[in-house]
């Protein structure tokens, strides 16, 4: 699997938004440690942008930036051949080059880029407001490697968007009992209960999550739960 395969199994830009945000939420409440996290969503990034991000603690990352014109989908695996470290410093032919007008700017941006200014990124897509499906650059792959850009691990729970697919992977990397239905809880993003949060953090109060509920943009509790919260 390559970019090319993921650009046909993506969801849409709002879906893929709301996806974004409810693993932020679902990673948030499993880790209270944002520096650990795997998954993020600012709603604030920058003026008129949000971005969702995954960085797993091996070097290998994602950013989706959102913003009225569409979204711009960078990510990064470091052990990847399409690496720019493997190529003279300079991103993969193709990779970025077809990137449109628009996104330009983030292509360049400093955050997706190392100290010399090379953008770091093995794989990018991209779709503006009026297209109807993803777009990539026309890319020529080195040969033998089943996963040349890192398409298929980077962006796994994007392009199987089921809370199955994160039950999954948060059991295998949090070690712990990851309750099916309060993931489809977060996945449809319904305001979050003190019982669904428990139920996948005892640790955890609603309370405690109240500045991430507002950085990801996730819908707030009801306001009788959030003013019995402040009586105790």
């Amino acid at each position: 699997m390559t970019v090319h395969d993921v650009a046909r199994q993506l969801p849409s830009l709002a879906d893929l938004r709301n996806l974004c945000r409810s693993l932020a939420m679902l990673d948030a409440i499993l880790n209270p440690d944002w520096e650990g996290r795997y998954y993020s969503f600012n709603a604030g990034w920058a003026e008129g942008e949000e971005m969702a991000s995954m960085r797993n603690g091996s070097g290998d990352q994602y950013s989706i930036v959102f913003s009225a014109a569409g979204a711009y989908v960078r990510g990064f695996d470091h052990e990847a051949p399409t690496s720019p470290y493997g190529n003279d410093g300079e991103p993969w032919p193709g990779v970025i080059d077809d990137v449109p007008e628009v996104f330009k700017p983030l292509a360049e941006e400093p955050a997706f880029t190392d100290e010399a200014g090379v953008p770091v990124v093995t794989a990018c897509l991209w779709r503006e407001a009026t297209d109807e499906e993803w777009q990539h650059g026309v890319i020529d792959f080195p040969a033998g490697r089943c996963d040349p850009d890192g398409a298929t691990h980077l962006f796994k729970l994007l392009i199987d968007p089921s809370p199955e697919a994160f039950q999954r992977f948060a059991e295998d990397y949090y070690e712990v009992p990851v309750p099916l239905e309060a993931v489809r809880d977060v996945y449809a993003l319904r305001p979050l209960s003190q019982k669904l949060v428990s139920s996948l953090n005892p640790g955890v109060t609603l309370a405690d999550l109240a500045e991430d509920i507002a950085e990801i943009g996730y819908p707030q509790p009801a306001r009788d739960v959030i003013s019995s919260l402040h009586r105790r």
